[in-house]
């Protein structure tokens, strides 16, 4: 705290600095843009602040974020219902729509099995997913889990759980370097592990 600010100022600057990636220069910089910046500026980015926290939830099907009960990816009639592609969180459909590729529709586990972090597969939407597949339906499960030791991991649980319901389970190919994730790769990368994927 610093002691020739004001409270609500540095109350603003320790806040910002939680933010991922904001060091204490950067937390200051954005605190004192809020403070020189027009009061209806300000006011909408609480507001939006405000929006997503009261606003956005799980999508009831795929676990996706939405601001309705059924996602817009669900609910398009467009989609190919009959292939789910299960990826880590919700950031990664993002990296994986951008592709331009998929047609398909998704399951967001929201996170990845580690038992060292004390993350079991309680803790992840794995069990919605294979309710998903006993309603029938659904013909290939892609595993768009991160290509490292927790998401290698977490493809083969799953497809563990799978093998009894004679559905396709594939992984994304090895476009994807080991140790990386999907959130950072590029869009040329990720075609070319959608197009090649291979059997689980």
């Amino acid at each position: 705290m610093n002691p020739a600010y004001t409270k609500s100022l540095n109350d603003l600057i320790e806040q910002f600095g939680k933010l991922p990636g904001i060091g204490p220069k950067t937390a200051e910089r954005l605190a004192f843009h809020i403070l020189k910046a027009d009061k209806t500026e300000a006011m909408a980015l609480a507001e939006a602040i405000r929006n997503v926290k009261e606003s956005i939830r799980q999508c009831r099907i795929c676990c996706n974020l939405s601001e309705e009960d059924v996602c817009g990816i669900c609910s398009d009639p467009r989609r190919d219902k009959s292939t789910i592609c299960v990826v880590e969180q919700p950031k990664d459909i993002i990296m994986l729509e951008k592709t331009g590729l998929c047609k398909w529709v998704y399951h967001v586990l929201n996170g990845h099995i580690a038992p060292l972090e004390g993350i079991e597969p309680a803790d992840l939407t794995i069990d919605a997913l294979v309710k998903r597949i006993r309603q029938g339906g659904v013909k290939e499960v892609v595993m768009a889990t991160n290509p490292n030791l927790e998401g290698d991991g977490t493809a083969l649980y799953i497809r563990s759980l799978l093998t009894p319901l004679s559905v396709k389970v594939t992984r994304l190919a090895r476009g994807l370097p080991s140790g990386s994730t999907i959130e950072f790769s590029s869009g040329t990368i990720l075609a070319d592990a959608i197009l090649g994927r291979s059997e689980l």
